[in-house]
């Protein structure tokens, strides 16, 4: 069933849900057309609805949806895992209450999006899978690196995506359950006049604050933890009711001429010994440490923390500008601030697991389904009105760590899943893994387990105790760019796994056999030594440089995926920092293959079939999918990298 025969379905007042039980994922769908799109989102506000269906609401339309996978939150975890869900075959619906996507990366927050690599401070360790996808996509199509086209470029994903329904400006605010299990939830969109009745086989929580939880009574915890309860050294003496305060962001541009600032009565004052810890070298963009109300109420309170936040920044900008301390600030001005408190911490729904501060620095796990790196980075809940203290304490863990699948399901409710800053931790973990790249990630795994739930008709839980069940989702997130420590290739189907492999060229630190070790990228062995290295490379001649992989029998191949090299020993991410934009290929990365072939050779011949020609490539991970061909060989031809004189490949796997 198609996206459009699945909306009719449900917005004729029919609830459906698709279970794909015992059935292999299908092949990705091509995009829909625009026309498509149209009657899809026509669909979402059907013109024969009246007003009045629910008697305390007599103004708004009642549209009834169903769904494999319900995602609330539209961040990046609710991006990633509305895309994974859906290309595993789930039909999901995604619920955001703004008009954008990307939470605190959105234009709305302008916040870049950091994980694993810790800025520069852990090179090599950069996420891959789709969080990776797009940063690649950002990078090459966004070089004057504006926000709002990293807003669109998220849309676009999603709206392009057959299996996303779509619904913004949209507010989840009422959920039913029914024996321990989501059965629908209610959502409004006042914008439209339109209330939102949906059912779904799998629900995932990626609103931050927990919304999805709170309505559905699954357990969850806030503030922090004392430090005898988990015996985490990092922990507060004593319990209490306190987070990490929030932010609100600035931006500011050289006009070349003065440029006055008069700030607004109710900024603050700042004096030079409030900013004792909190260093003013640049101005452009600012500034993280301007934060407030973790000793309050963070969602409750969000309009008095908006109002201090703002209060502080346009102090800040009034001391900048008119302390006399900054002479060259003569000729900047604010172009933007932000009116939305990039929030870190509220609510953790609490799965069969809680990861601890001992669990970041073991580093791995059983189930494990994702990567963690960033550093545990608490700040004082007082946050700017605490001058005396360092704006943070941040302890970086000896290496990343893994993220287990038990903690993004929650304890009570069956079919809840969760994925963001509100996965299932102490607050000294939480400090690690509320960061955005960590988020997204997270998402991913949420998204492909709550896909292959709903195919094999299982709960998450089931996923962990069924350990057959979690090997193949681990070696599902392999197969996608997923980084798991210490978990490499083992996929029974992959027929490359068996193949000789031999190329026209390789360097002798990177042989042509390194294409089927089972990793995907290299890994760091720590300052001045050389990576470990897991990709073939060779240098590029008149003709480009190939690698082929044969087989004694032939095989019936039909799939063909390629991992290039995308650079993840530099950082990628989106900046207004100029700062940490220093060293950022804002352009496809000059490492990846731009244009190559994939062809196969018959049994018994000696000439090469063309199965696909790839040109202006910018991806690391490519399938390539056709009508299954009888081969004894396969060769990726490289002909153009995107500037570097070496062609690079991590992994090629094959199946039938």
């Amino acid at each position: 069933m198609n996206r459009r025969e699945f909306l009719t379905t449900a917005a004729a007042g029919g609830y459906s849900l698709y279970v794909f039980a015992g059935d292999a994922p299908p092949a990705a769908e091509p995009p829909p057309s625009v026309e498509q799109i149209r009657r899809d989102l026509d669909r979402l506000a059907p013109a024969a609805l009246k007003p009045g269906a629910i008697a305390h609401e007599p103004n708004m339309r009642l549209v009834e949806l169903a769904c494999d996978v319900l995602v609330a939150g539209g961040g990046l975890a609710g991006v990633c895992a509305a895309l994974a869900a859906a290309r595993h075959g789930a039909k999901v619906i995604l619920v955001q209450d703004r008009s954008r996507l990307g939470g605190n990366s959105s234009s709305e927050v302008k916040m870049h999006v950091v994980g694993a690599n810790c800025h520069k401070a852990r090179p090599g360790w950069r996420e891959g899978g789709i969080l990776e996808e797009l940063r690649l996509d950002d990078a090459a199509g966004n070089p004057q690196r504006s926000f709002e086209m990293w807003d669109l470029l998220l849309y676009d994903k999603l709206v392009s995506e057959p299996n996303v329904t779509l619904l913004l400006d949209s507010t989840l605010y009422r959920a039913r359950t029914r024996d321990g299990r989501v059965e629908e939830v209610m959502v409004r969109c006042d914008l439209t006049e339109h209330l939102y009745r949906i059912r779904a086989g799998v629900f995932i929580d990626s609103t931050g604050d927990s919304r999805l939880g709170l309505e559905a009574g699954a357990e969850y915890r806030t503030g922090r933890e004392g430090r005898a309860e988990f015996g985490e050294s990092l922990a507060a003496e004593e319990p209490d009711d306190k987070t990490l305060s929030s932010s609100i962001l600035f931006t500011s541009r050289n006009y070349r001429r003065p440029m006055p600032f008069r700030p607004p009565k109710w900024a603050r004052k700042i004096r030079r010994e409030q900013l004792r810890f909190r260093h003013i070298d640049s101005w452009e963009y600012g500034y993280w440490w301007i934060a407030w109300g973790g000793d309050r109420d963070t969602i409750r309170d969000n309009e008095r923390i908006r109002f201090e936040l703002l209060s502080i920044v346009m102090g800040v900008w009034d001391y900048i500008k008119n302390s006399g301390e900054f002479p060259d600030s003569r000729d900047w001005a604010m172009d933007w601030v932000g009116f939305i408190p990039g929030k870190r911490g509220s609510r953790r729904l609490v799965g069969d697991y809680i990861l601890t501060q001992h669990d970041l620095e073991r580093g791995t796990i059983e189930d494990a389904v994702a990567i963690g790196g960033w550093y545990m980075d608490d700040h004082p809940p007082g946050g700017f009105d605490r001058p005396n203290l360092e704006p943070n304490r941040a302890v970086r863990t000896k290496g990343v760590y893994n993220i287990p699948l038990r903690v993004l399901y929650s304890r009570n409710i069956a079919n809840l899943m969760m994925a963001g800053r509100n996965i299932s931790c102490s607050h000294v973990a939480f400090t690690s893994t509320r960061v955005m790249a960590t988020c997204a990630v997270v998402g991913q795994a949420a998204g492909t387990a709550a896909a292959l739930c709903v195919r094999d008709g299982v709960l998450p839980r089931d996923l962990y105790r069924d350990k057959r069940r979690l090997r193949a989702l681990q070696q599902t997130l392999l197969a996608d760019d997923q980084t798991i420590r210490g978990l490499t290739n083992q996929d029974p189907d992959d027929l490359a796994r068996r193949a000789r492999v031999r190329a026209g060229a390789e360097t002798p630190a990177a042989p042509a056999a390194l294409v089927i070790d089972g990793h995907v990228r290299d890994y760091p062995r720590g300052k001045n030594q050389p990576p470990e290295i897991h990709h073939w490379e060779a240098p590029l001649g008149p003709e480009g440089a190939w690698i082929e992989l044969a087989w004694e029998e032939p095989r019936k191949i039909s799939r063909i995926q390629i991992t290039f090299d995308t650079g993840f020993h530099r950082e990628l991410t989106l900046t207004a920092s100029n700062r940490i934009n220093h060293g950022i290929v804002r352009a496809p990365q000059p490492e990846t293959v731009r244009d190559y072939t994939v062809s196969y050779r018959t049994p018994g011949s000696k000439d090469w079939k063309q199965l696909a020609a790839v040109k202006d490539n910018h991806q690391r991970l490519r399938r390539h999918r056709f009508e299954p061909v009888q081969a004894e060989a396969v060769r990726i031809h490289v002909t153009k990298t995107n500037g570097d004189p070496k062609a690079r490949i991590f992994e090629i796997r094959c199946y039938a």
